[in-house]
């Protein structure tokens, strides 16, 4: 069958709410013609279109408390297992917070996300995130998200009472290769709390890192596993191997810009329903290609920064999603 066509089969199951399997999805994103390639990239904005219109979701983020966390995920610069040369600083005040909230807001985000480096918080630190998120609701006004690690399913319902939007917890990668970045949980813990936070009535944020030496199958293998999560959000990072990291001794290969669309492209086919999100590495490795993310599938981004990095500044990607004939 011809590349194209087997495209157009693909895409046409998709519209038709049936899900394409492992062996389809590696068709897929193995398709090597240019052109072909460009009309793959064509079929999934095709599937982003259908299901999920033409809005892009803009999203900030703080990293309210930063560094010496107790996980040894590999890829990790606030993990206390490595030195990285991070600003490292305990869980910020209310009034910092709120304040970042405001600048967010202003900025043109639509979404704010309270994001925590621990593997789960406190009773106090819960309590105070707790209050942040009641004096944001009161004084800001904008959509609160949270990522604080494990969680129970009594926190889960309290954060749904205080008004949080959406959790976010990370799958990172299939489990099949999870045992090579992270050796003090498990991948089905990640799971477990995913599972907590769907059944709690949060919305759910759950994604993973690409470019972090696993094999094309085991990158698409994250993707169906999360399809089976159904996430309202799957944000989809590309490592930048932070210095003094375990990935970053290991030299791990670096990802081309097609293998990135790529991926973005055939993660939409895998989740056609939902908030594909192009968030940490989007600047480094796509570069001027970032607005062709955007045509490839994806519909959100994290603009302002990441947790230990820089990024865009939201003007610049509101500027950019608005030229791609897209709304905010």
């Amino acid at each position: 069958m011809h590349q194209r066509e087997f495209i157009d089969r693909c895409m046409s199951k998709v519209l038709s709410g049936k899900r394409i399997g492992l062996d389809e999805a590696m068709q897929l994103i193995n398709i090597d013609d240019s052109e072909d390639i460009e009309y793959l990239l064509y079929a999934a904005d095709t599937i982003r279109q259908e299901f999920n219109g033409s809005r892009v979701d803009v999203e900030s983020l703080v990293n309210a408390k930063s560094g010496n966390c107790p996980e040894n995920c590999a890829y990790c610069a606030q993990s206390a297992w490595f030195k990285t040369g991070i600003s490292k600083y305990p869980l910020l005040d209310i009034d910092t917070l709120v304040e970042r909230a405001m600048q967010a807001k202003s900025s043109g985000a639509s979404s704010f996300c309270i994001v925590c480096a621990w593997r789960e918080a406190s009773e106090n630190e819960f309590e105070h995130v707790c209050n942040v998120v009641k004096a944001i609701r009161d004084k800001v006004g904008i959509e609160v998200n949270c990522s604080l690690g494990f969680l129970t399913r009594r926190r889960a319902e309290r954060l749904k009472a205080l008004g949080v939007k959406r959790y976010n917890h990370n799958l990172e990668s299939s489990s099949s290769f999870f045992p090579n970045i992270c050796t003090t949980h498990t991948w089905h813990d990640r799971f477990k709390t995913a599972m907590i936070v769907k059944e709690s009535g949060l919305e759910l944020c759950s994604g993973g890192i690409i470019g972090m030496g696993e094999d094309v199958q085991q990158r698409l293998e994250l993707a169906l596993e999360a399809s089976i999560l159904e996430p309202d959000e799957f944000p989809l990072n590309i490592l930048v191997a932070r210095e003094g990291t375990a990935l970053h001794s290991r030299g791990v290969h670096r990802l081309s810009i097609t293998d990135i669309l790529k991926s973005i492209a055939v993660f939409r086919f895998i989740m056609p329903r939902g908030i594909l999100k192009v968030a940490g590495g989007r600047e480094v490795h796509l570069g001027e290609y970032q607005g062709k993310a955007l045509l490839a599938g994806a519909n959100g981004i994290i603009t302002n920064g990441y947790l230990t990095v820089g990024g865009n500044n939201a003007n610049t990607d509101i500027r950019m999603i608005k030229r791609l004939g897209l709304s905010v």
